[in-house]
């Protein structure tokens, strides 16, 4: 339902948007086509991967892997697989939803897109080259500490 309300919404902002400067409107709606085909290829590669995962991994074996069973030892394994896959945001969550539907905890989850986000060790080597190595070892720890942090804060506020 409330998806229905976002779309009715969207709609008639774009009317109104329409209505009020027919020019500017045409031009952000050719700008956002536009982004649209340049996000599509990365989206639907990822949608790709995430069916053959899906299809592959099934709810027991992903459930047994970072399941709310899997304790610290899901957490670890989520956290690592997030710190090492260069995934874009817009993909990041819905796998996870697709994850917590097939079995995964939450707090595994959530170890596993806040190190998709913070953590970088694909792109280390452009971060040494900007930010020096010493800067890019601290925060790539930081941020791989504090996901474990936030995913058990989360993990006893939301289980």
């Amino acid at each position: 339902m409330f998806t229905k309300i976002l779309y009715i919404l969207a709609i008639s902002l774009l009317i109104i948007s329409f209505y009020k400067d027919k020019k500017k409107t045409k031009m952000a709606l050719k700008k956002s086509w536009k982004s649209f085909e340049n996000i599509l290829p990365q989206f639907m590669a990822i949608l790709i991967i995430i069916g053959i995962m899906l299809s592959i991994l099934s709810p027991e074996v992903i459930s047994k892997m970072i399941g709310k069973e899997s304790g610290m030892i899901g957490m670890i394994i989520a956290g690592s697989i997030g710190a090492i896959t260069l995934i874009p945001a817009f993909v990041a969550f819905p796998l996870a939803a697709a994850l917590f539907k097939s079995g995964a905890g939450i707090p595994q989850i959530a170890v596993f897109v806040s190190t998709l986000m913070m953590v970088g060790v694909a792109t280390i080597p452009v971060e040494i080259k900007y930010f020096g190595k010493r800067a890019t070892i601290l925060r790539n720890a930081f941020a791989f500490i504090l996901s474990f942090i936030v995913a058990i804060i989360m993990g006893v506020m939301l289980t």
